[in-house]
């Protein structure tokens, strides 16, 4: 595999670590680098093209796992021993992942047959960000829940209902149910942590299908493109996940709902 094929995964690692996490739509990132820049599916076939962003995706989520090392230990019941009751429970989480897990499975095939669009990415970026912009105007004024540890069932699961929206490409994982949990109650950095920690568990497991299903794309010739693009997804996820849990509650949502409308604008331009 040449240099420029390497460096092309190098980039679109670099896209995926610092987008998939951030409220701004990894999705229209990917469609303005890879589909109209460098068109992975031309120098790769197009089923390893697809199996590749599914390996940078597992980057990135090694990434929170990493940044959020402590918390899924805990999980798991081998942290500390002093860990107390108030602490953010598995169970909340699984609360949380249920409605979309739920209308993500009855609803995959027409979701992939109908909503995967430049013009759908299109309207959900633009719809996201409006949505982002009301919870900044109307949530996060007295949040009943400071910390994630503070987030209670009736919110978690209030966050999992409004992250179905996030099945609609371009409206963003992380910018609904950040939205969702400022409108909830929440402070806009127990909403960013409680987002990413839930993001584990249901994108490793569609990841992980998604791989079994294409295993064997996994060729020699693949290979260095896919660890290429997975280490540079790492690296940059972990990067963009710590600078922005630490100016969540500064700058909040309304920059990035800003950016996504540009963004929109840009795609329409270049795309239409």
């Amino acid at each position: 595999m040449d240099v420029v094929t390497i460096i092309k995964a190098i980039i679109l690692g670099i896209v995926e670590g610092l987008t998939e996490f951030a409220p701004v739509s990894s999705t229209g990132h990917m469609i303005i680098v890879d589909d109209m820049w460098l068109k992975s599916e031309e120098f790769l076939t197009k089923y390893v093209a697809n199996t590749f962003k599914v390996v940078i995706q597992l980057g990135s989520i090694l990434a929170v796992v990493v940044a959020f090392k402590d918390r899924f230990i805990g999980f798991l019941g081998l942290g500390k021993k002093e860990t107390h009751e108030s602490r953010l429970k598995l169970t909340q989480v699984i609360v949380g992942l249920i409605p979309a897990g739920v209308f993500g499975v009855l609803f995959e095939d027409y979701i992939d047959e109908h909503l995967f669009s430049t013009e759908t990415v299109l309207v959900g970026l633009v719809l996201g960000a409006v949505f982002m912009i009301i919870a900044d105007l109307f949530g996060g004024k007295r949040p009943t829940a400071v910390t994630v540890d503070q987030i209670t069932y009736k919110q978690a699961l209030g966050v999992g209902l409004i992250q179905c929206l996030s099945l609609w490409p371009g409206f963003s994982r992380s910018g609904s149910t950040i939205s969702g949990g400022v409108l909830l109650g929440m402070s806009h950095r127990a909403a960013a942590d409680f987002t990413f920690i839930m993001a584990v568990p249901i994108m490793a497991g569609a990841s992980f299908l998604s791989l079994l299903k294409n295993w064997q794309y996994f060729t020699l010739e693949a290979l260095p493109f896919f660890i290429v693009g997975f280490i540079s997804a790492f690296v940059f996820a972990l990067l963009s996940i710590r600078f922005f849990l630490k100016l969540i509650n500064k700058i909040k949502l309304v920059p990035f709902a800003i950016y996504r409308i540009v963004l929109a604008l840009v795609i329409y331009i270049v795309y239409f």
